[in-house]
C-alpha cells in the first residue's frame, strides 16, 4: 500500500483596485523538510480580491493532484483569506454567485476528507503573497508569471526551475515532480486578456514601504441615533419593528451633521434600509446637499425572536441558545435570525463593492453595531470573539480606510467627540 503523503498548500490572490488587475499564487510544501514541490501563479485579467484567493486555491490543490496522482494525500491548505478558510470549512454559507462555482471546483478536486483548512496571518502567507504579485506584476508588462524568475522562496528550499520539463523522474524527485505540474498547468490555462496599459505598480507593504499608495476608499462608519429602544439596551435588528429616531437622537444626527459639515471631507452618503439609519442619514445628507445611497447589506442583523427584548429576557427565555449564540459565530438567534458568520458574509461583499465604487473618495457610510463592528473586525484580522469587545455609542464615528494593495487600516473607533 502506498504510504499517506502529508503535504501544506499555501496559497493567496491579490487585486490591485478590487477589482482590478488581479492575479494568484500558490506553493505546494512538504511540512518534514520544508521543501517547495510545486509553485504556481498566474495574472486573471480584472477580478477581485476573493475571485483570485479561489484561484489561488485552485491552481495549489491542482498542483497536489498533478504531483501525487496515485498517492494518497493528507494536505493542509494555510490561507490569509478568513472567507475562503471559513467557507471551504463548512462554517460559512456561501451566497456570493461568483463564490459558488469557485468553492464547488476547489472541493472536487481532492476527496474532502483529505484536505482541512487554516487561517493564517498574513505575515505567515508572504511565500504566496509574493508570488501572486509576481504574476500582477508580469500582467502589467503583458506577460504571464515565468517560474525561471520567481524570487518568491521565503526560508524554504525552493525547487529550481528548469527549461524543458522532463517526462518523468525517479519516485521522490521534488524538483521533476514540480516541473510536471508547471508545464500541465500552463498547458491547460487559458489564454488571459491583456492587461490594461496602465497597471497599478507592486505596491512595497511595511516600513519600508513607499507612503505613496494611491488614495484609499475611505468609509466613515456613523452608528445611527438613538432610538427609544437604545437606552433599554434592547435587541434592535432588522427582523422586528423599523423604530424611529426619539428625540435624543434627532439631536445627535444633528450634530453628527453639523460635525461632517465643519471638516468637509464626506464626498458620498451611504445608508441601511432601516428607518433609524436612513433618518440619520437624512439630517446629514440635508446639511451637506448630498444625497443618500441605499446599501441593503449595511442592515442590521436579524435577531430573530430576540427582536425588542432585553439581554436578561433572552436569557430567561431562551438560555440554552444564547449561550450557543455567545459562543459560536455560527449560531443564530432563537426563531429563524441571522448568525454573526452570516452577516459577516453580507457585509464582505457590500464593502467590496462600496470600495470599488469609492476608490480614493471618502463615503460615510450610516449603519449599526454589527455591521461596524464587523467591518473593523475584518480590517484588523480579529477573531470574531472580538465583536463583544469592542464599544460603540450612539452616533459615534469609526474610519476604516482600504488601500489598493488590500490592506485597510483602521484610523477611528467610536468617537463621540462631535457630541459633547
Amino acid at each position: 500500500m502506498t504510504a499517506l503523503r502529508r503535504l501544506v498548500v499555501e496559497a493567496d490572490g491579490g487585486s490591485r483596485g478590487n477589482p482590478g488587475p488581479a492575479g494568484y499564487g500558490a506553493a505546494v510544501i512538504d511540512p518534514v523538510d520544508a521543501v517547495t514541490l510545486a509553485e504556481a501563479a498566474e495574472y486573471i485579467g480584472v477580478a477581485t480580491n476573493n475571485v483570485a484567493e479561489y484561484r489561488g486555491l485552485i491552481a495549489g490543490l491542482t498542483a497536489v493532484k498533478e504531483l501525487f496522482p496515485d498517492t494518497p494525500v493528507e494536505v493542509r491548505v494555510r490561507m490569509d483569506s478568513k472567507l475562503v478558510v471559513e467557507q471551504m470549512s463548512g462554517r460559512w454559507k456561501i451566497k456570493h454567485p461568483d463564490m459558488k462555482p469557485l468553492a464547488a471546483e476547489a472541493a472536487g478536486i481532492l476527496p474532502a476528507s483529505s484536505v482541512t483548512y487554516e487561517w493564517i496571518p498574513r505575515a505567515e502567507n508572504k511565500h504566496a503573497d509574493r508570488l501572486a504579485n509576481e504574476a500582477m506584476d508580469a500582467g502589467g508588462r503583458g506577460e504571464q508569471w515565468n517560474p525561471a524568475a520567481s524570487t518568491a522562496d521565503l526560508g524554504t528550499t525552493r525547487t529550481p526551475a528548469l527549461p524543458e520539463p522532463p517526462s518523468s523522474g525517479p519516485p521522490g524527485d521534488a524538483a521533476a515532480g514540480a516541473a510536471k505540474v508547471r508545464a500541465a498547468m500552463a498547458a491547460a490555462r487559458p489564454a488571459t486578456a491583456a492587461p490594461p496599459a496602465d497597471p497599478v505598480a507592486a505596491p512595497q507593504v511595511g516600513w519600508g514601504s513607499a507612503p505613496d499608495l494611491g488614495a484609499p476608499a475611505t468609509f466613515i462608519l456613523l452608528r445611527h441615533g438613538e432610538t427609544a429602544l437604545t437606552p433599554e439596551k434592547r435587541f434592535s435588528g432588522s427582523g422586528g419593528s423599523d423604530p424611529e429616531l426619539s428625540e435624543t437622537g434627532r439631536r445627535q444626527a444633528a450634530r453628527a451633521a453639523e460635525a461632517f459639515a465643519a471638516q468637509g471631507t464626506v464626498q458620498e452618503i451611504v445608508s441601511s434600509p432601516l428607518r433609524r439609519c436612513r433618518e440619520t442619514a437624512g439630517a446629514v445628507a440635508a446639511r451637506l446637499g448630498l444625497e443618500v445611497r441605499v446599501e441593503d447589506g449595511l442592515r442590521e442583523t436579524d435577531f430573530g425572536v430576540w427582536e425588542g427584548l432585553t439581554f436578561a429576557e433572552v436569557r430567561e427565555r431562551y438560555g440554552a441558545d444564547l449561550t450557543t449564540w455567545l459562543a459560536s459565530p455560527d449560531a443564530a438567534p432563537t426563531g429563524g435570525g441571522e448568525s454573526f458568520a452570516e452577516v459577516a458574509e453580507r457585509v464582505s461583499v457590500a464593502r467590496d463593492r462600496l470600495i470599488a465604487r469609492y476608490t480614493g473618495r471618502t463615503a460615510l457610510l450610516v449603519t449599526h453595531v454589527t455591521p461596524i463592528k464587523t467591518l473593523v473586525r475584518l480590517a484588523l484580522g480579529a477573531p470574531p470573539e472580538s465583536l463583544f469587545r469592542m464599544e460603540l455609542s450612539p452616533a459615534s464615528v469609526s474610519t476604516v480606510a482600504y488601500y489598493a494593495d488590500g490592506n485597510p487600516s483602521l484610523r477611528v473607533l467610536n468617537d463621540t467627540s462631535h457630541l459633547r
